[in-house]
């Protein structure tokens, strides 16, 4: 019974491998039972994934993964993440490059291929990249820094402090300290300083022009300029995080990132202050890899005291 079956997988990867390479080719019927064949796992990982990053959103929009979703208001709309997930997996999954790499060995099936690569990390990281638009190439010169350049990297890009760093890495804060003056230093002299800038979730139902959101008053919302029970309490969380810091850390913040003053500005402004932003370090001695890391390290405490609440 055993040859048996190992013939049977052995016919059926065969008939997958010509399934796949019509596919692939355009053939529309072969394109067909290939998204039936990813469908429940597809499914299956669009619902583990997305609700696991839902937050608010299930108060606020109707989910389309559960058939009890929680409660919504009355007129709210259904949630975009669902289907847009399902979308982006299905054409991951199953896009024609993908399904050329189906080779069948060992009388592993298409669906089999497609469950081990919805399981793995690598698919899971993607997805993220997608969801959250942080999809951004740490370039190689940081990576050949330090075995951890990469993630330490991303880290800093999320607004990750140190200490949250250093416990994921399981390092010491000095030693990830240095790592990410090392990271910084060389992308202020490659002047990329800019790809540490914090991703941003853009909503997709927001991608049409001025003029085709006239022209289609039907995706017109209701102005309200009132703000959300959530946006007031989030405004509160925020000025207490914003109390908890240094008259110095809030000075450069001030200054940094909501007046957009250049840098050069800031540290001649601290030489006539006397203000020191690094113990052991004048502020006649303080350069602008120094000012970037403080700013860097006092906008992750916010974000950090935030997400304590």
């Amino acid at each position: 019974m055993a040859q048996n079956k190992v013939k049977d997988d052995t016919k059926l990867s065969l008939q997958h491998l010509e399934l796949a390479r019509l596919a692939a080719d355009g053939d529309s019927a072969a394109r067909a039972e290939v998204n039936h064949l990813a469908h429940n796992i597809i499914s299956f990982q669009t619902s583990r994934f997305c609700k696991r990053f839902c937050r608010q959103n299930k108060y606020r929009y109707i989910c389309t993964l559960t058939e009890k979703p929680d409660l919504p208001p009355r007129d709210a709309i259904f949630c975009e993440w669902g289907n847009a997930s399902y979308t982006w997996m299905l054409d991951d999954l199953t896009n024609g490059n993908r399904l050329l790499q189906y080779q069948g060995k060992n009388g592993a099936r298409l669906n089999d291929y497609f469950y081990h690569i919805a399981n793995s990390l690598p698919f899971y990281e993607r997805w993220k990249d997608w969801r959250f638009g942080r999809k951004v190439h740490v370039p190689t010169y940081i990576q050949e820094l330090f075995p951890e350049a990469k993630k330490i990297f991303y880290a800093l890009r999320a607004g990750e402090s140190v200490p949250i760093i250093a416990q994921k890495l399981h390092r010491d804060e000095s030693q990830i300290e240095d790592m990410c003056q090392k990271i910084i230093m060389v992308l202020t002299q490659k002047k990329k300083l800019h790809l540490l800038d914090p991703p941003k979730t853009i909503s997709l139902d927001q991608t049409f022009t001025d003029s085709e959101s006239d022209a289609d008053s039907g995706q017109m919302d209701i102005p309200d300029y009132d703000d959300s029970p959530e946006m007031l309490e989030d405004k509160a969380r925020l000025s207490q995080a914003w109390d908890k810091l240094t008259p110095v850390e809030q000075y450069i913040i001030e200054a940094m990132v909501m007046d957009e003053q250049d840098a050069a500005d800031v540290l001649e402004a601290l030489k006539k202050l006397k203000i020191s932003i690094k113990e052991g370090v004048s502020p006649e001695a303080t350069n602008r890899q120094q000012l970037y890391y403080f700013r860097r390290k006092t906008l992750a405490k916010p974000a950090e005291s935030m997400q304590d609440f």
